[in-house]
């Protein structure tokens, strides 16, 4: 048995790998959230809102760039937290990580229902139960389940499949989101863009504190490091590259909505499709959902292969049952850890649709706390380990450590019980404990 990842198959390429991580940046939430955030924040706070979150991201993003080419190895944050802050470090670490994968694709499992919504809203049927306010249908949830069963299979055949579904798919979202932009290049009205700032800093930072969880899966790059087939410094920069067009991308979708639908006409369905609606008629909204639906397909894909190799690496190293960290014989794939994310991605469905939000901000508290550790980890390394081999080696490196360390703790701030866009009791901060109890038991078990 192999626990080492030493036959797993190096077969991702530039575009592979470029594909992989902007698409697991930019997923449904461009569609279903923009809405959101513009009323939240108003046009311009709500882009300040990304920017805001951007920064300490990006910084973090320079961290990983070294640390990934330093260490090229199967699990990403694992290893770099392991080698610097020992297995209980490493483990708080990456658990935090697997955490935010799995919230992920339970968001995708939910998120895709909502696409037959926009499309046929009359479909639910066969009533199962009301989670917070929203009655659960069999109809609605079988569709998230049918999602699940095919992204898991995608990837328990193989790494390669799943990034040629990625590198496809990922060119009908970047159709989808230049039709958008360019219509409101025509169409957009400047007015629209009224309120430019609502509620003040408040707004900006109930965005901010949502953002973080849209930025998550540039680090699904050090995740499969070892399936890279590039030279070590070439993946920092893809890393890096992939974080900027995300930041772009998400401004530029918000700007494309604010000037095509003005804030007071905004509904509750899909307001990026209604944009799209403005500017290209039926067509442009159906086509928009669709790209919407690729977002889905690309980001679920992308934390799966992420998130099973966290998984892998940490039962590898015995922190997790022995047999999460088993190799396919034909696929070279992790494939028992990626059936159990599979699993639960199967179950999501049936908390229904208010589950988004909750995903979104326990994800968002549990990202920003794996990012902390990587500062800490990648400042312990520079002071340590001086004589690592370090092919993307950050001039000023140290300073931008204790930059992206500090932005990371601001953005822990955002959560804390005291702030306005504080976690929510029970349900937020219930669904972080649960997941550290459940790692808490398996690591004394282990």
């Amino acid at each position: 048995m192999n626990h080492s990842g030493r036959d797993l198959r190096r077969v991702l390429g530039l575009r592979d790998t470029l594909a992989l991580s902007f698409g697991a940046m930019v997923g449904w939430s461009w569609v279903i959230l923009s809405g959101v955030w513009i009323g939240n924040g108003g046009s311009l706070g709500a882009v300040l809102g990304f920017a805001l979150a951007g920064l300490p991201i990006m910084l973090i993003g320079l961290l990983y760039a070294e640390l990934a080419s330093a260490m090229p190895v199967v699990g990403g944050e694992h290893e770099y937290s392991l080698r610097a802050l020992g297995r209980l470090g490493s483990f708080i670490c990456t658990w935090a990580i697997v955490f935010v994968y799995v919230s992920v694709c339970a968001f995708e499992a939910v998120a895709l229902p909502t696409v037959i919504d926009y499309w046929f809203p009359d479909y639910h049927v066969i009533y199962l139960w009301t989670v917070a306010g929203w009655d659960v249908h069999l109809s609605w949830a079988a569709v998230g389940v049918a999602g699940a069963v095919l992204v898991t299979l995608v990837n328990y055949v193989g790494v390669k499949t799943s990034a040629v579904v990625q590198t496809t798919v990922t060119v009908l979202i970047l159709v989808a989101g230049v039709m958008l932009i360019s219509g409101a290049l025509f169409e957009g009205s400047p007015q629209n863009l009224e309120p430019l700032l609502k509620q003040g800093a408040a707004g900006v930072f109930a965005v901010a504190v949502m953002a973080p969880f849209m930025f998550v899966g540039f680090d699904v790059i050090p995740q499969a490091a070892q399936e890279i087939h590039l030279p070590a410094r070439s993946i920092g920069r893809v890393l890096l590259g992939s974080i900027a067009l995300a930041l772009a991308w998400y401004c530029l979708v918000i700007l494309a909505v604010a000037l095509l639908i003005p804030a007071s006409a905004f509904g509750t369905g899909l307001v990026t499709a209604d944009a799209a609606g403005t500017a290209w008629g039926p067509v442009g909204a159906n086509l928009l959902v669709l790209g919407g639906v690729g977002g889905i397909i690309t980001s679920w894909n992308a934390f799966l292969v992420g998130g099973s190799r966290a998984v892998y690496a940490m039962a590898a190293h015995g922190m997790l049952p022995r047999w999460l960290g088993r190799l396919h014989p034909r696929f070279g794939t992790p494939a028992n850890a990626i059936l159990a994310i599979g699993l639960l991605s199967v179950a999501a469905p049936f908390g229904g649709r208010v589950l988004l939000v909750w995903i979104v901000d326990a994800g968002s508290f549990a990202v920003v706390i794996a990012y902390i550790l990587v500062a800490v980890s990648f400042l312990l390394l520079r002071r340590n380990r001086p004589d690592m081999d370090r092919p993307f080696r950050l001039r000023h490196g140290e300073a931008i450590g204790w930059l992206a360390l500090a932005g990371s703790l601001g953005l822990l701030l955002l959560y804390l019980p005291g702030s306005p866009s504080a976690l929510l009791w029970p349900t937020e901060w219930g669904l972080v404990g649960l997941w550290y109890l459940l790692g808490a038991l398996l690591y004394r078990l282990r």
